[in-house]
């Protein structure tokens, strides 16, 4: 996932629309230690640093629906990555000027986007949500240049950084039942037996196992009536425990009934509809 971040990072300096000189550099992922001698005109992206965005950081976790099942996406892990980006010119009479416009235009080219683009994104990164925080020349990056160029082995040399916040799922989804049914028992006096009450919920369905929706779902013997969604799923807060019979009808669609028994299993809250002949 960070190699597929790195690869965006390239696609994001190779695009078209950006200055030539920058669109035309070689660029790589190097450490730039002496000796760093490129033979072509090259911008370096050296990853220096990985850690948890702990401001970002979210325990929210999303239920995707799946027929009668749900899967639990635990949140992921919020990873800040920091690259060191310098410019290497080759050729040309005044090679420090050529690398201070280099430098600029690299600013301009990433500072325009405080999100990267979806087009851009690579690999794994495709359809990432929520979006790829982009912050050039970040405020908290590297403190002490000199050291940090010691470090590397090389002489102190004009440089930006760039951090982009990832999302990487580090806990395995968790697969379940969506709920079809609540109970509740209601006792109207003290001394009245209590009557269980059944919160039902379930699906309109095609011969495809597509969602139906705006199909008109009736409980017949209790007079109920409610509305399938977008994706074919209705509910009624309050059945009675006991059999019932349950019908839908939709446009384009032959009616249907069947027998419905409160509490029940999942794919008895579930009705399929034959298209009209």
């Amino acid at each position: 996932m960070i190699r597929d971040l790195s690869e965006t990072l390239k696609a994001i300096l190779q695009d078209p629309s950006v200055p030539s000189e920058v669109a035309t550099a070689d660029v790589v992922f190097d450490r730039p230690a002496d000796p760093f001698t490129p033979s072509k005109t090259t911008i370096d992206l050296f990853l220096y640093d990985i850690r948890e965005n702990t401001e970002l950081r979210s325990n929210e976790q999303i239920v995707e629906r799946r027929g009668s099942q749900s899967i639990t996406h635990p949140a992921p892990l919020r990873l800040s990555c920091s690259y060191l980006v310098t410019a290497w010119p080759v050729g040309g009479a005044e090679l420090a000027l050529q690398e201070h416009r280099l430098l600029s235009d690299i600013l301009v080219v990433f500072g325009q986007y405080p999100m990267i683009p979806p087009q851009f994104l690579q690999g794994s990164l495709i359809g990432q949500d929520p979006p790829l925080p982009m912050v050039a020349l970040h405020p908290d990056a590297l403190k002490n240049l000199s050291e940090f160029w010691t470090s590397l082995g090389n002489k102190l040399r004009a440089s930006l950084t760039l951090t982009v916040t990832i999302s990487v799922p580090i806990y395995a989804d968790v697969p379940g039942f969506l709920v079809t049914t609540r109970t509740a028992a209601v006792a109207p006096s003290q001394t009245a037996p209590p009557e269980t009450m059944v919160e039902v919920g379930g699906r309109v369905l095609d011969m495809s196992a597509q969602g139906v929706a705006n199909a008109i779902v009736d409980i017949l013997d209790m007079g109920l009536r409610e509305t399938s969604d977008t994706d074919g799923r209705f509910s009624f807060l309050q059945v009675p425990t006991g059999s019932h019979t349950l019908r839908a009808a939709a446009m384009g669609y032959q009616i249907k009934s069947q027998s419905l028994v409160v509490p029940g299993r999942p794919e008895d809250y579930e009705i399929t509809l034959a298209p009209l002949p």
